[in-house]
């Protein structure tokens, strides 16, 4: 999509609210022919003589916000591509909102419209997208900086997407780790990656168990980008990278693994905000961890019953070999917070069913250990249009996952399922580094598409943690 500033000319969009009444005649014939003004209403004018019009719905004046623009323009570029229109003008009037942010807006939900994976063999008809962008107001600077901005994010946000969708014939870990050195290395983010003699070395017992199975080797991912060079403070963002899940020995129903090259959703966030982050030249110091192998079944398989170690020293009583994700980021964690020493740490994880049934497709559930840390997050989720909710991080469910034999359980039973998972991860957090756990079990792919996000990989929360470490001055 090619977006320009301050140039005209293209099909022509008229923005209108149901709440306000506009003296266009082309405004007042679709009123009498049902057009009520609702978030995401598009109508169509073709003008074979001239430039065509669509007049889009924005719904209630004194309720209009980012994510309203978002799903209009979401659904305009999808009126724009299905009408063969590709070039379309903005004559912005004031809405009342930060004008950057609402060009921001509108970029991203077009750019949305604009995302789509396939291997179909059959080629769909190219569809590049010119916008000519007029604002209300011009703020110097402003908004190319927010352009550029938005520009990075959404390219983070659709390399999360690709690598998530990417099936697991052909993302294997070890392609997993090339595709990261091509893609970021010369953005100037160091990548380290492990293989599977040194992860040994390291003593990572947890990860390598998980591993076990697999014909197709581990990799350790460790993605330095240093933005600041006047201060020693790190941000660690930890991604589970299970390129491929059958459960092991407590192997999923069919139904359930058709999806699971998906459960590296958490590592694409990384990836892609990693992306995102060096695109950027941010000022901001962050590493990024991922744990990367597959959870298969074979006579080299770890087993429901075994009692292994991890870094950390710690031993595990496996109750599940389905509970996999939280061992490999039990090492990732513990890697993050004692051997880098991280200032601070997330990780990610499509890790619980639990989470799906407790919050559904809408909402990642989140875990703390530092209520300041989480109020920044849950800032940066908010401006995104990223919903998050915090789960309690009371001592008294680590009575769930309690052992007989070993440190630990790597399950804890029906109950609380998310919320002992995350408490398990945290346990392997080095000192009392501040740490935030976020399950997009539910969030990073979905069933059915959302608003603007699509069916399948979502890249959820790349969009929070580039606005985390990357924050955009205010307007």
């Amino acid at each position: 999509m090619k977006f320009n500033l301050d140039k005209k000319g293209g099909a022509k969009v008229i923005f209108t609210f149901s709440d306000e009444a506009k003296d266009f005649r082309l405004v007042k014939w679709a009123n009498e022919h049902g057009f009520l003004g609702k978030v995401g209403e598009v109508v169509y004018f073709p003008n074979i003589e001239g430039e065509s019009s669509f007049l889009v719905g924005l719904g209630n004046k004194s309720e209009l916000n980012e994510e309203n623009i978002k799903l209009a323009s979401f659904n305009l570029y999808k009126e724009l591509k299905n009408n063969k229109e590709s070039i379309v003008s903005f004559e912005m009037e004031d809405f009342g909102l930060c004008h950057r942010k609402t060009m921001m807006s509108i970029y991203e939900g077009l750019c949305q419209g604009s995302y789509n994976f396939t291997k179909k063999s059959s080629k769909e008809e190219d569809f590049e997208l010119e916008v000519n962008y007029t604002p209300f107001i011009r703020p110097e600077g402003k908004l190319e900086e927010g352009l550029k901005y938005i520009e990075n994010q959404m390219n983070g946000v659709f390399f999360a997407r690709e690598l998530c969708n990417e099936t697991a014939n052909v993302m294997t870990p070890e392609f997993l780790a090339t595709t990261v050195k091509t893609n970021l290395q010369p953005l100037g983010v160091k990548v380290t990656v492990y293989e599977r003699e040194e992860i040994e070395n390291m003593g990572m017992d947890a990860f390598m168990s998980v591993a076990m199975g697999s014909d197709n080797d581990p990799r350790f991912i460790v993605m330095e980008y240093n933005g600041d060079r006047s201060s020693k403070f790190r941000t660690g963002i930890v991604g589970k990278g299970i390129t491929y899940d059958s459960g092991g020995y407590c192997i999923k129903p069919a139904d359930s693994m058709a999806s699971m090259h998906s459960d590296m959703g958490g590592a694409a966030t990384v990836i892609g905000t990693m992306m995102a982050i060096a695109r950027s030249k941010a000022k901001v110091n962050v590493v990024g961890i991922v744990a990367a192998c597959e959870n298969m079944i074979s006579g080299h398989a770890y087993k429901t019953g075994d009692i292994i170690s991890s870094m950390a020293g710690k031993t595990i009583e496996i109750g599940n070999t389905d509970a996999e994700g939280r061992l490999t980021l039990a090492d990732a964690v513990y890697f993050a917070t004692s051997e880098l020493k991280v200032d601070r740490v997330i990780d990610l994880a499509t890790l619980t069913g639990a989470v799906l049934v407790a919050l559904g497709e809408e909402y990642t559930g989140v875990l703390t250990n530092n209520s300041e840390f989480l109020a920044e997050l849950k800032e940066s989720a908010k401006n995104a249009g990223e919903k998050i909710w915090e789960l309690p991080n009371d001592e008294a469910y680590k009575k769930l996952f309690e052992s007989k034999v070993a440190d630990l359980k790597n399950t804890g039973g029906r109950y609380g399922g998310s919320i002992t998972a995350g408490q398990f991860v945290g346990c392997f957090v080095d000192g009392n580094t501040p740490w935030v756990h976020m399950d997009i079990a539910g969030t990073a792919y979905l069933s059915k598409a959302n608003g603007y996000l699509p069916e399948r990989a979502t890249g959820v929360h790349v969009k929070t943690l580039y606005q985390l470490l990357n924050p955009m001055e205010s307007c």
